[in-house]
């Protein structure tokens, strides 16, 4: 199966323009014959950069501008940006996995969560990120454990997770004791997060990781977004990519990018799996459940339309 895996920044805070980009590079990927397609951590349509900005960070005046902008670009999971791309991954026939901006039931929250698209299906699968990183909590909600789950794909069962829950071990057992064979590591891009834990998941897992980073130059923010002197301060790299796909064992089959948009591209052989557990299966013939176990809770916190 060929995977894509695709380092894009978002048109900063469009919802709209953010889901037209995505089905132009979901057109591109699909025409090399991709027929899974990864899109970075809320995608759609935005990362908080500026919580990032010590001088912003001790400004309420500043946070509160940031807040009200990022909750007004959120989107419904049932809205039509995502109807939008099911619909796109069906005329294609690929999966896609995308990360976005929930908008919450009580409209005044959002969730850093990753939709699951399959092409007949549609939206198999939300996963809310379960505990925002640092300062992301000054503007992301908790998640849940409902979109803890697998999904099956041609030859292969796909798992995946936000960002810092890449390095949450129950986070990964949890998908591993559901026979996950691909991973997918959102992140909003930084190659020094992501490359060590990107490798050591293909190896605990023996399976294949698809590590997906957005990338933000200066010149992405607009200059209308009132906090955008500060947030860039003389960079022209904010968010630096760094997405790369691995082999189960750890050898990176693609990437890693940094400092550009681009789309890579990486064959997947389920025989590879199989034959990389011979020694090793964390989930199997290698775990201990009578001795070590984990219960998930895979309640949805907070009811919505999409509810699994």
């Amino acid at each position: 199966m060929k995977i894509a895996a695709v380092q894009a920044a978002p048109v900063f805070l469009d919802a709209q323009a953010t889901t037209d980009k995505a089905l132009d590079l979901l057109g591109e990927a699909a025409d090399q014959g991709a027929q899974l397609i990864v899109f970075p951590e809320v995608f759609i349509s935005g990362y908080p950069i500026w919580l990032r900005t010590p001088s912003i960070g001790t400004s309420d005046e500043l946070l509160q501008i940031g807040h009200t902008l990022y909750i007004q670009s959120s989107i419904n999971a049932d809205g039509p940006e995502l109807a939008a791309i099911h619909q796109e991954a069906r005329r294609r026939g690929v999966f896609v996995y995308i990360g976005f901006v929930e908008r919450s039931e009580s409209r005044g929250s959002v969730y850093a969560s990753l939709a699951a698209i399959h092409p007949d299906k549609g939206i198999v699968g939300i996963h809310r990120k379960i505990k925002p990183t640092f300062h992301e909590r000054l503007i992301w909600s908790d998640g849940d454990g409902a979109g803890l789950r697998t999904h099956d794909w041609h030859d292969f069962r796909l798992g995946g997770l936000n960002c810092y829950e890449n390095w949450l071990p129950l986070a990964r057992h949890a998908l591993y004791a559901q026979g996950e064979q691909i991973h997918i590591a959102t992140w909003p891009g930084d190659l020094d997060v992501t490359q060590n834990i990107s490798q050591f998941i293909a190896m605990e897992g023996r399976i294949y990781v698809v590590s997906v980073s957005g990338i933000l130059r200066s010149g992405d923010i607009p200059d209308s977004f009132p906090l955008k002197k500060q947030v860039v301060e003389g960079r022209k790299i904010i968010n630096n990519g760094g997405s790369m796909i691995v082999a189960p064992q750890g050898e990176i089959i693609a990437g890693p990018e940094i400092d550009k948009e681009c789309i890579l591209y990486a064959e997947a052989d389920i025989k590879t799996v199989i034959d990389a557990r011979l020694k090793l299966d964390p989930a199997g013939h290698y775990s201990r459940d009578d001795i070590l176990s984990l219960n998930v809770n895979r309640m949805r916190k907070y009811s919505s339309t999409n509810d699994e």
